[in-house]
Protein backbone atom coordinates (compact mmCIF):
# COMPACT_ATOMS: atom_id res chain seq x y z
CA UNK A 1 0.00 0.00 0.00
CA UNK A 2 1.17 3.50 -0.82
CA UNK A 3 0.79 6.23 1.79
CA UNK A 4 -0.40 9.69 0.77
CA UNK A 5 -0.46 12.84 2.87
CA UNK A 6 -2.82 15.56 1.65
CA UNK A 7 -2.98 19.16 2.72
CA UNK A 8 -6.18 20.90 1.75
CA UNK A 9 -7.91 24.22 2.00
CA UNK A 10 -11.05 25.76 0.54
CA UNK A 11 -13.86 28.12 1.39
CA UNK A 12 -15.97 26.28 3.95
CA UNK A 13 -19.38 24.98 3.01
CA UNK A 14 -21.52 21.98 4.00
CA UNK A 15 -20.60 18.66 2.41
CA UNK A 16 -16.86 19.11 1.81
CA UNK A 17 -15.84 16.19 4.05
CA UNK A 18 -18.53 13.96 2.57
CA UNK A 19 -17.41 14.80 -0.97
CA UNK A 20 -13.76 14.16 -0.11
CA UNK A 21 -14.59 10.88 1.65
CA UNK A 22 -16.69 9.75 -1.32
CA UNK A 23 -13.86 10.45 -3.78
CA UNK A 24 -11.40 8.54 -1.60
CA UNK A 25 -13.78 5.60 -1.19
CA UNK A 26 -14.87 5.47 -4.85
CA UNK A 27 -11.22 5.28 -5.92
CA UNK A 28 -10.23 2.46 -3.52
CA UNK A 29 -8.44 4.71 -1.04
CA UNK A 30 -8.51 4.17 2.69
CA UNK A 31 -8.77 7.27 4.96
CA UNK A 32 -6.40 6.43 7.86
CA UNK A 33 -5.96 9.70 9.78
CA UNK A 34 -6.92 13.36 9.57
CA UNK A 35 -7.00 16.69 11.31
CA UNK A 36 -9.65 18.98 9.83
CA UNK A 37 -10.70 22.45 10.99
CA UNK A 38 -12.82 25.48 10.20
CA UNK A 39 -10.53 28.50 10.43
CA UNK A 40 -11.45 32.04 9.42
CA UNK A 41 -14.19 30.94 7.04
CA UNK A 42 -12.03 28.27 5.43
CA UNK A 43 -12.02 24.52 5.71
CA UNK A 44 -8.42 23.38 6.17
CA UNK A 45 -6.82 20.10 7.00
CA UNK A 46 -4.29 17.40 6.65
CA UNK A 47 -5.24 13.87 5.74
CA UNK A 48 -3.42 10.54 5.48
CA UNK A 49 -4.60 7.93 2.99
CA UNK A 50 -3.42 4.55 1.86
CA UNK A 51 -4.07 3.08 -1.56
CA UNK A 52 -2.90 0.08 -3.56
CA UNK A 53 -0.22 1.02 -6.08
CA UNK A 54 -2.40 0.11 -9.06
CA UNK A 55 -5.15 2.52 -7.81
CA UNK A 56 -2.78 5.41 -7.07
CA UNK A 57 -3.04 7.19 -10.45
CA UNK A 58 -6.86 6.99 -10.49
CA UNK A 59 -7.16 8.29 -6.91
CA UNK A 60 -4.63 11.08 -7.49
CA UNK A 61 -6.47 12.23 -10.60
CA UNK A 62 -9.85 12.14 -8.83
CA UNK A 63 -8.50 14.21 -5.91
CA UNK A 64 -7.06 16.78 -8.32
CA UNK A 65 -10.55 17.12 -9.90
CA UNK A 66 -12.14 18.38 -6.66
CA UNK A 67 -12.72 22.03 -7.56
CA UNK A 68 -13.87 23.22 -4.12
CA UNK A 69 -10.54 22.38 -2.44
CA UNK A 70 -6.93 23.24 -3.15
CA UNK A 71 -5.29 19.86 -2.48
CA UNK A 72 -1.56 19.19 -2.34
CA UNK A 73 -0.57 15.51 -2.44
CA UNK A 74 2.65 14.17 -0.94
CA UNK A 75 3.80 10.57 -0.96
CA UNK A 76 4.29 9.26 2.57
CA UNK A 77 7.74 8.39 3.84
CA UNK A 78 8.29 4.92 5.29
CA UNK A 79 9.37 5.07 8.92
CA UNK A 80 10.36 2.62 11.60
CA UNK A 81 8.43 2.22 14.83
CA UNK A 82 9.92 4.55 17.43
CA UNK A 83 10.22 3.47 21.04
CA UNK A 84 10.63 6.97 22.47
CA UNK A 85 8.13 8.18 25.03
CA UNK A 86 5.38 10.56 23.93
CA UNK A 87 4.06 13.24 26.26
CA UNK A 88 0.88 15.20 25.83
CA UNK A 89 1.05 18.73 27.23
CA UNK A 90 -1.98 20.90 27.89
CA UNK A 91 -0.64 24.45 28.12
CA UNK A 92 -2.74 27.38 29.32
CA UNK A 93 -1.76 31.02 29.79
CA UNK A 94 -2.57 34.61 28.93
CA UNK A 95 -2.62 35.08 25.16
CA UNK A 96 0.01 37.36 23.65
CA UNK A 97 1.90 37.70 20.37
CA UNK A 98 4.83 35.27 20.18
CA UNK A 99 3.55 32.67 22.64
CA UNK A 100 3.65 29.83 20.06
CA UNK A 101 7.20 30.80 19.09
CA UNK A 102 8.24 30.79 22.75
CA UNK A 103 6.69 27.37 23.38
CA UNK A 104 8.08 25.80 20.21
CA UNK A 105 11.53 27.24 20.92
CA UNK A 106 11.61 25.62 24.37
CA UNK A 107 10.41 22.31 22.97
CA UNK A 108 13.07 22.40 20.24
CA UNK A 109 15.80 23.46 22.69
CA UNK A 110 15.06 20.46 24.89
CA UNK A 111 15.48 18.16 21.88
CA UNK A 112 11.85 17.07 21.74
CA UNK A 113 9.94 16.76 18.49
CA UNK A 114 6.37 18.05 18.12
CA UNK A 115 4.17 15.24 16.82
CA UNK A 116 0.85 17.11 17.09
CA UNK A 117 -0.06 20.68 18.01
CA UNK A 118 -3.44 22.40 18.41
CA UNK A 119 -4.01 25.87 19.79
CA UNK A 120 -6.86 28.28 20.38
CA UNK A 121 -7.62 31.64 21.92
CA UNK A 122 -10.65 31.90 24.20
CA UNK A 123 -12.42 34.77 25.83
CA UNK A 124 -11.75 35.06 29.57
CA UNK A 125 -13.75 38.06 30.83
CA UNK A 126 -12.76 37.52 34.47
CA UNK A 127 -9.05 37.70 33.60
CA UNK A 128 -9.10 40.81 31.44
CA UNK A 129 -7.12 39.15 28.63
CA UNK A 130 -7.91 36.21 26.35
CA UNK A 131 -6.60 32.78 27.34
CA UNK A 132 -4.29 30.81 25.09
CA UNK A 133 -4.62 27.03 25.18
CA UNK A 134 -2.42 24.55 23.36
CA UNK A 135 -2.36 20.79 23.28
CA UNK A 136 0.99 19.48 22.15
CA UNK A 137 2.12 15.89 21.80
CA UNK A 138 5.88 15.64 21.77
CA UNK A 139 8.37 12.83 21.40
CA UNK A 140 10.70 12.85 24.38
CA UNK A 141 14.30 11.88 23.53
CA UNK A 142 16.21 9.43 25.68
CA UNK A 143 17.94 11.18 28.57
CA UNK A 144 15.47 14.08 28.84
CA UNK A 145 13.01 13.94 31.70
CA UNK A 146 9.45 15.16 31.34
CA UNK A 147 9.88 17.31 34.47
CA UNK A 148 12.77 19.12 32.79
CA UNK A 149 10.55 19.98 29.78
CA UNK A 150 7.62 21.04 31.99
CA UNK A 151 9.88 23.34 34.07
CA UNK A 152 11.28 24.94 30.93
CA UNK A 153 7.78 25.53 29.52
CA UNK A 154 6.48 26.98 32.79
CA UNK A 155 9.55 29.27 32.99
CA UNK A 156 8.35 31.17 29.91
CA UNK A 157 6.01 33.26 32.08
CA UNK A 158 4.40 33.14 35.51
CA UNK A 159 0.94 32.75 33.93
CA UNK A 160 1.75 29.53 32.03
CA UNK A 161 0.27 26.30 33.43
CA UNK A 162 1.38 22.95 31.98
CA UNK A 163 -0.47 19.67 32.59
CA UNK A 164 1.17 16.47 31.34
CA UNK A 165 -0.22 13.12 30.22
CA UNK A 166 1.91 10.15 29.11
CA UNK A 167 0.84 8.88 25.66
CA UNK A 168 2.66 5.55 25.58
Amino acid sequence: MKQLVLTLIGQDKPGLVDHLATVVNDNNGNWTASNLSHLGGYFAGILQLEVAEQDLPKLTQALEQISDLDIKIQHGIAHTLNEQQHLRFVITGNDRPGIVRELSSVIKHKGTNIIHFESSKQSAPNWGVPLFTAIATVELPNGVSRDEVVKALEAIASDIVVDVEIDN
